[in-house]
């Protein structure tokens, strides 16, 4: 069931599950990109997105199994970008190294 379809008060009590467990991963690392910029969070296909900006084309986005799975490829994303030329893109290896090294 989407989360757009679920009664308004197990939505809103969903909602607040989920910036609880953004929030813990930010108190667990208050430095990195995803808890101080606070990107979206949405679910599709069993799949957590975290998303800063308009779109996947231009903005920052890490996606996985977990919000904690999703924040973590978003804050290896973002610093990746931050020390690559455009024209390149880091392969998943290279992101799990980028974030080890954070």
């Amino acid at each position: 069931m989407k989360l757009s379809q679920l009664p308004m008060n197990t939505k809103v009590a969903n909602e607040e599950r989920i910036s609880q467990r953004v929030d813990l991963y930010a108190a667990a690392y208050p430095g990195t990109p995803s808890a101080v910029r606070r990107p979206r969070l949405f679910h599709r296909s069993g799949t957590w997105i975290a998303l800063l900006g308009d779109g996947a084309a231009q903005g920052i986005i890490g996606y996985g199994d977990t919000i904690e799975a999703a924040l973590r490829k978003f804050d290896a994303r973002y610093l990746a970008d931050l020390r690559r030329p455009v024209e390149s893109d880091p392969g998943p290896a290279e992101l799990d190294d980028i974030y080890a090294a954070y």
